[in-house]
This record gives C-alpha cells, sequence and structure tokens, in this order.
C-alpha cells in the first residue's frame, strides 16, 4: 500500500510518530513537516530536512495558517507523554482544541483529507476490558491528566461535528502504547524510562506494585495501519469507513513483565525498585480490541514485543552513547521523568 503523488501536511512532525509518516512518506510525495519544537526533536527529521526531500515550518497549530493545495492532513501535534503534557497543561489542551479547529479548517479551504491521532487515553482509567470502540470510557474531567485525556475526547467531537456539518472527509484513529526508534530517552514514558535505565545499569524504578497492564505496538506496525486508514477508500477496503478505530498491539503484558524482558535483553544489572505513589488516574488495565481494525481494513500487528525492543534498544544505545546527536535537549531534563505509560 503506497500513497504517492500527495501533497502532504504532517503536524507534530519532529515527534516520534510524526518523524516515522515523514519518513515513510516523502519519497513519492510532496511533504510539508510543521511542528512548533516543544516536544519534537528536529534530529528526527534532520537528514530529510537538510537533502531538501521536505520542507519543514516551525508553527504552533494553536495559531491558524494559511497553506495550499493540500490532499491530505496528518494532525499528530501534541505532546503523548504525561510528563510533558502535564509541564503546560493548558497549553497542552489548546493544542487539542484549537489546534484540531485549525487544521480542520484548513482541510475544508484544501478539501483534503484529515486524520486525528487520537489516543487510548479517551478510554480513561477503563472498566471494559479490553477496551472496545463502543466504550464511552472513565475519564476524570478535573485530574491531571485531563489536559490530554479530554482535550483529546474533544478533539473527536470536533472531528465528527466537521463531517457531519461540513461534509470533512476525515479519518480518527485510536493509538494505544506504541514504541520504537525515534522516541526520546527522556520524555518519561515507561519503556523509554525502562530501556534508559537498564542500559545505564541504574535501578529501574516501578510504581505501585508493577502488576498495571500495557499492550505493545511496535512503530512499524502502526505507521502501516496509520497509512491504510487514510487510504482506505482508494484501497476500497471500506469506502465509508472513517473511525474511530484502535490500533495498537492486543498482547498484554505487566509492567514487571516488561522490566525483566528489557533487563535480559540489555544484559543489565539493573534491579527493579518498588515506589508506593502511583502517577494520578493511571489507568490499571490497558488493552485494544482491534476486532474493528482486522475487519475494516485487514490489519493486525505483525512484531512481537522482543523483536520490537531488540531494534528499540538497539537506537537507544546509540543515541545514549552520542551526547552530540541532540537526542537529550536541555529542556528535558528539566520536566522530572516520572514513569508513565
Amino acid at each position: 500500500m503506497i500513497i504517492s503523488n500527495k501533497k502532504i501536511l504532517i503536524t507534530g512532525a519532529a515527534g516520534f510518530l510524526g518523524s516515522h509518516l515523514c519518513n515513510r512518506l516523502f519519497e513519492q510525495n510532496s511533504v510539508i513537516a510543521l511542528d512548533n519544537l516543544s516536544t519534537g526533536r528536529l534530529s528526527n527529521i534532520q537528514n530529510l530536512i537538510d537533502n531538501n526531500q521536505i520542507e519543514f515550518i516551525k508553527h504552533d497549530i494553536t495559531n491558524s495558517i494559511d497553506l495550499k493545495n493540500l490532499d491530505l492532513i496528518f494532525n499528530f501535534a501534541c505532546p503523548a507523554s504525561p510528563p510533558r503534557y502535564q509541564a503546560d497543561p493548558i497549553q497542552t489542551t489548546k493544542t487539542s482544541v484549537l489546534g484540531s479547529i485549525n487544521m480542520l479548517e484548513l482541510a475544508k479551504k484544501n478539501n483534503a483529507r484529515i486524520l486525528q491521532a487520537s489516543t487510548s487515553e479517551i478510554y480513561g482509567d477503563p472498566e471494559v476490558h479490553p477496551q472496545v470502540e463502543s466504550y464511552k470510557g472513565g475519564v476524570n474531567p478535573i485530574g491531571v491528566r485531563a489536559c490530554y485525556d479530554e482535550g483529546k475526547r474533544c478533539a473527536e467531537t470536533l472531528f465528527f461535528d466537521y463531517k457531519r456539518m461540513h461534509d470533512i472527509d476525515i479519518r480518527v484513529v485510536r493509538i494505544f502504547n506504541t514504541y520504537g526508534p525515534n522516541m526520546d530517552p527522556l520524555d518519561g514514558r515507561v519503556v523509554s524510562n525502562f530501556i534508559t535505565q537498564a542500559l545505564q545499569n541504574k535501578p529501574i524504578t516501578m510504581y505501585g506494585d508493577g502488576k498495571q497492564t500495557r499492550s505493545f505496538c511496535y512503530v512499524d506496525d502502526l505507521i502501516d495501519v496509520i497509512l491504510l486508514m487514510m487510504e482506505s477508500k482508494t484501497l476500497n477496503v471500506s469506502s465509508d469507513f472513517i473511525g474511530p478505530v484502535n490500533i495498537g498491539n492486543p498482547g498484554e503484558f505487566n509492567l514487571i513483565e516488561l522490566a525483566n524482558l528489557i533487563i535480559e535483553l540489555t544484559n543489565s544489572k539493573s534491579k527493579i525498585i518498588f515506589e508506593k505513589e502511583m502517577p494520578s488516574d493511571d489507568p490499571k488495565k490497558r488493552k485494544p480490541d482491534i476486532s474493528l481494525a482486522k475487519e475494516k481494513l485487514n490489519w493486525e500487528p505483525k512484531i512481537n514485543l522482543r523483536s520490537g525492543l531488540i531494534k528499540t534498544i538497539e537506537y537507544f544505545d546509540k543515541v545514549l552513547k552520542n551526547e552530540s546527536s541532540n537526542c537529550c535537549r536541555g529542556p528535558v531534563s528539566r520536566i522530572s521523568p516520572r514513569q508513565s505509560a
């Protein structure tokens, strides 16, 4: 499946997922990469910029922008790790709400198809397991995670209202935990924390009893289904399928299992230490039901956790050994790397 001969805007393009989209799409398309670099790392796409393979614009989507002749918009702009989005919660909400309005207006002007990167966080700390798209969620609207959870929920509302009122060609995907190269080692998420600590033979910090579960999808699998979703009409997979759809790996692991696997794969001397305090509103269980993705897109992930972690560890090892790589920027160190998933 190839998207070709399109003019494409990717917001959040210097971030983890956005940068992978840039790398997958630039060869056969005209790609505009947009990012305000508040959390995105320009090093993720620097080679594409230097070789004039993409156009980069530094811009915050909470402000409108006028771009012409766009065919596709991938809206991935928003901090995704709890330490990052909680550092400026008001800006996080603005990014999801005002940013979505601005991108939807841009799609309307260009008659472009637009995909919203939503999240499993819209389910909150779920009472239904595994999570299905019909589940309305259990989000704490006044909690410390609400800026992201409710912001993304409101973004979905806006996308469907623009579809109903203006017939905007939308797609909505709900992304579950994803990992792989181009992650920031200091973003505070559980995979990043555990790998970084293990490679440095530092204690692996576990919040709670470590029995909380997550489902981890390798980035290549996730990008595959995002591109399938964006081009579903062209592929005649399901011409009227716009989502929302869960995308992720349904393999479920508790955090102790994850930590032990990372220790094994890194041949680390790290020991697991347990802290009493759990992050506020942190979900106890997280696992996608991907039946809809299988039915509508004929997709399911191919890469298992062990194989994906080996590739991710190789990337982190290079980053940590190369301090001049710009992967660990100064401002990141001011954010407390609380373990979050």
